[in-house]
């Protein structure tokens, strides 16, 4: 079974515990960063054209959704129906303006410069090929846009990795198998965390990409980090 196919068929399986481990498993920090990361996207006042990419049950999407100027219009795509059906009944109760639609994040279905942001939150690990998805991304993405994207990683200090690696590596899939009945959908997540490109590498893969210039910022000890790629105006 192709990689693709098997993450789509993950996450429609634990959808409807998905928040809910998500949140409780992360301790809510992971709200923190999504809101540190808006602040990159609805970075100005004029509409802008938002797509997220991999936005699952749409926690980023409707956050954008909530702090772009009035007239944008936001995107949500996912490969996995299970997540957006939970994604949709979601942005009907908070009331914002934003659409989800099915998409394979490594041929996205609209014409180059379509957006002025694009977003990724903890989905970029689960592509199948990378530099195609950060390539589609680029192809997107209006002159003088950002790719922003959030993405959990390994920190470098050697204490607090080792207390990361037994959390994820142990406790997580027993908790989130119990409660999920999935324990494979919770050894998967930490192991793509592991497997994810170490921090130059994956710098220099949206640079290669296409994006002029690549910052980073690393969140609460560098569990998470956040990625903004510029593309260059015209």
């Amino acid at each position: 079974m192709a990689k693709k196919e098997g993450i789509r068929r993950l996450f429609d399986n634990i959808a409807p515990d998905y928040d809910r481990l998500n949140h409780i498993l992360s301790l809510n920090i992971d709200k923190r960063w999504r809101k540190k990361a808006v602040r990159q996207i609805a970075d100005e006042e004029r509409p802008m054209k938002v797509l997220d990419v991999a936005c699952g049950t749409a926690d980023f999407t409707i956050e954008i959704a909530r702090k772009v100027a009035t007239g944008s219009e936001v995107i949500g795509v996912d490969i996995s129906e299970g997540m957006m059906a939970v994604g949709r009944e979601k942005i009907a109760k908070a009331g914002v303006d934003a659409e989800l639609s099915t998409a394979d994040c490594e041929a996205l279905p609209y014409p180059d410069g379509r957006f002025d942001r694009i977003s990724v939150g903890f989905g970029v690990r689960n592509f199948e090929h990378l530099e195609t998805g950060l390539s589609e991304m680029f192809r997107v993405l209006s002159p003088g846009g950002k790719l922003v994207i959030l993405e959990l990683s390994v920190p470098s200090n050697r204490i607090i990795r080792w207390c990361y690696k037994l959390y994820f590596l142990k406790i997580l899939p027993a908790v989130g198998g119990l409660i999920s009945g999935d324990r494979g959908a919770y050894e998967y997540l930490p192991a793509s965390v592991l497997r994810f490109p170490a921090l130059d590498k994956f710098i220099q893969m949206m640079k290669s990409a296409g994006f002029d210039t690549v910052e980073h910022t690393p969140f609460t000890f560098g569990i998470c980090r956040m990625y903004v790629g510029k593309k260059s105006a015209l």
